[in-house]
Formats: structure tokens, C-alpha cells, sequence
């Protein structure tokens, strides 16, 4: 079972609740995140750790707290997220998951040999409510698969299969 390492802020951002255009109470905002992410655990029994930015308003040490399940790491003064993210990466390696759209988080998190997913589809799995397993090779016919791959048709193969990469990213993610 990977450990979910999320970077906080980076997450509320893709969802457009924090940030000038939001406004609102920044502390309200990560409560409700808090409370989703718990809800999310509960589901699928990762543990998770969200690092927020404590870099400006930050006390002198990292500061960390644990609720409903979930460790909650504030950065301390003068050090960002994005460098506490780095170092659970590192001390995680392949046994974590990274949840962060931030490039160099992600480029550092899969050099460690982390599994990165983006802050918007990670979003879109947090809001997904828990559905039966799907039954293979059910599908309906008016729907055209999106994922497929595109291109000319003298290649040989079936032309219904994803890459490789794709197919073996795809098995990582259903277990988020």
C-alpha cells in the first residue's frame, strides 16, 4: 500500500480555493480539504501526509499533527512545501505516491522512483464517489474511447491497445 504524499496548497489551487481570485479563509479552506482527504483514506486505506507551505507565517521548527488519520506537516520558516515533499520522497522512494502539478516536484519525485500524479487528477479521484468495479468489455457503443491512440494505419498490432507506458501508469493509478 503506497504512502500519499500531497503537497496541500498545490492541491486547493487546481481547485481554484485558494489564491487571490478565491478569497475566503484559508484555514476553513484546508479544514474542508482535511476533512476529504479523510474520507478518501477511509476508502481506500493509504496513508496520507499533506505538506503545506508554513515558509512565511511558519514557525521556527516543522511542525506536525496527526487528524482523522492524517499527518499534517507545516513546513517551517523559510523552507517551502516543495523541499519537504522532496525529502519524504527520498525517504519513501517507490513506496510513495507524490500528488503535486509542481514540475520539479514531480521530476525529483520519479527520479527517487515515486509514483506522480497530477494535482487535477488526483482532484477528480478525491471527488469520485466510490463505484462498483466496472465489468470488462462492457462499454457502449455510441462512446468512442478517448485513450485510445491515434495515428496512421499501416501499423501493425492491435490498434486498440494503449503504449506500454500508458498501460502500466494506467495500474498504478487504479490503485489510487
Amino acid at each position: 500500500m503506497a504512502h500519499l504524499i500531497i503537497d496541500g496548497y498545490n492541491l486547493l489551487g487546481a481547485r481554484g480555493q485558494i489564491g487571490r481570485a478565491a478569497g475566503g479563509d484559508a484555514e476553513s479552506t484546508r479544514e474542508r480539504l482535511l476533512l476529504e482527504l479523510a474520507a478518501y483514506r477511509q476508502r481506500k486505506m493509504h496513508p496520507i501526509t499533506v505538506v503545506f507551505d508554513g515558509w512565511q507565517e511558519g514557525l521556527g521548527a516543522e511542525h506536525r499533527e496527526h487528524r482523522s488519520g492524517i499527518e499534517v506537516v507545516y513546513s517551517r520558516r523559510g523552507e517551502r512545501a516543495d523541499q519537504v515533499i522532496q525529502r519524504l520522497a527520498a525517504e519513501f522512494g517507490r513506496d510513495c505516491a507524490v500528488v503535486s502539478s509542481d514540475r520539479e516536484v514531480a521530476d525529483f519525485a520519479k527520479a527517487q522512483g515515486a509514483f506522480v500524479i497530477g494535482a487535477m487528477e488526483f482532484e477528480a479521484r478525491l471527488r469520485a464517489a466510490p463505484l462498483a468495479a466496472p465489468r470488462p468489455g462492457l462499454k457502449p457503443a455510441d462512446q468512442a474511447d478517448p485513450d485510445l491512440p491515434r495515428g496512421p494505419r499501416e501499423k501493425k498490432g492491435n490498434p486498440r491497445k494503449l503504449p506500454k507506458a500508458l498501460r502500466r501508469r494506467n495500474r498504478r493509478l487504479r490503485g489510487f
